[in-house]
């Protein structure tokens, strides 16, 4: 019998896009598995020292303030996020020798960018449309509040992105396939993201 290649898609996306939604459902279409905040406590079983309530604190807080984590150091003095970095990378290649899965953030894409059967995808969208749509999903938080929390995930993602891959937060030369939800829908993102995927 003919085993099935590995198939490894990575998802980034810009706060608000979809991402999540869009990889959810292309893991459900492929039959295989699917990564997003899992990864917070695989990553802190790949760290000693590292507890899973910190991982989550740190994961939460760094879409807010790229800062946050320069005052937290660990055991082996090091910066928590450095820790929580190298340990990240760690359990997403774990994880990638093993399976096929959709990976949704985290620099999946950077990190996996030597294995083989990847197919790297970034999911973006107009600040406004992304403010609109986590309007609809946060009913009870304001339009302003939103626009500023949006703001500052892609201040946060462009600076963690830039200091631990030396890439600029959603070129479209680092990834495979970029999609724009705002203009063509999440039925339709999907339906990409499939397609390609079945190419690798």
């Amino acid at each position: 019998m003919k085993t099935a290649k590995k198939k490894i898609i990575t998802i980034g996306r810009e706060f608000g896009a979809g991402g999540r939604t869009v990889g959810m459902e292309v893991a459900e279409r492929l039959g295989i598995s699917f990564y997003d905040r899992d990864l917070i406590l695989k990553t802190a079983e790949e760290a000693p020292g590292l507890r899973p309530e910190d991982v989550r604190r740190w994961d939460e807080r760094i879409s807010y303030d790229g800062g946050f984590t320069q005052s937290l150091f660990d055991f082996y003095s090091r910066p928590l996020s450095d820790r929580i970095w190298e340990a990240q990378k760690f359990a997403i290649r774990r994880i990638a020798d093993r399976e096929s899965c959709v990976l949704v953030g985290r620099n999946a894409d950077y990190i996996l960018r030597e294995f083989d059967h990847v197919l790297k995808v970034f999911i973006y969208a107009d600040r406004d449309w992304r403010v609109r749509h986590m309007e609809a999903l946060m009913p009870a938080c304001s339009g302003a509040e939103i626009e500023a929390d949006t703001r500052s995930v892609d201040k946060a993602r462009r600076s963690y992105c830039m200091k631990y891959t030396g890439q600029t937060y959603g070129y479209a030369g680092n990834y495979d396939l970029t999609i724009n939800t705002g203009t063509l829908g999440f039925d339709k993102a999907v339906e990409l993201v499939v397609s390609a995927a079945e190419k690798i």
